[in-house]
């Protein structure tokens, strides 16, 4: 999968997902590391991304325009703060939802649970 990770979470996250076959950027990367939630979210959505953050204003906007892309991985601060273990998470619980978060989600992920939403929220726009 592609994935934009946000500045809300460290680069070590980007490499992990990269050492495990992804194509996994932070938003360093791309010369976003200052940029608005809503220039992250164009960026991924022209690049076929997956924003991954702990911030939640992401959902939030996609929730507002009824955006049925980019998908977003939140990470709870239950599922810890260390990326290594934010990567080890996301690659266990990607399988059963990789092709939800290819047609448009949110997943919310905590240690022990996964949350997922289809895209729009609130019904098509």
């Amino acid at each position: 999968m592609r994935f934009l990770v946000d500045n809300a979470l460290s680069s070590i996250l980007a490499e992990r997902l990269r050492r495990n076959g992804h194509d996994a950027l932070h938003v360093r990367d791309l010369g976003l590391g200052a940029a608005r939630d809503e220039e992250i979210l164009a960026s991924a959505e022209d690049q076929d991304r997956v924003v991954i953050s702990a911030d939640t204003d992401f959902g939030a906007l996609l929730a507002l325009r009824r955006q049925r892309k980019p998908s977003f991985v939140l990470f709870r601060r239950s599922s810890g703060r260390r990326p290594e273990i934010q990567a080890a998470l996301l690659l266990a619980n990607l399988p059963p939802i990789e092709e939800a978060l290819r047609q448009g989600a949110i997943a919310t992920i905590e240690e022990s649970l996964v949350r997922l939403r289809l895209l729009p929220l609130g019904g098509a726009p």
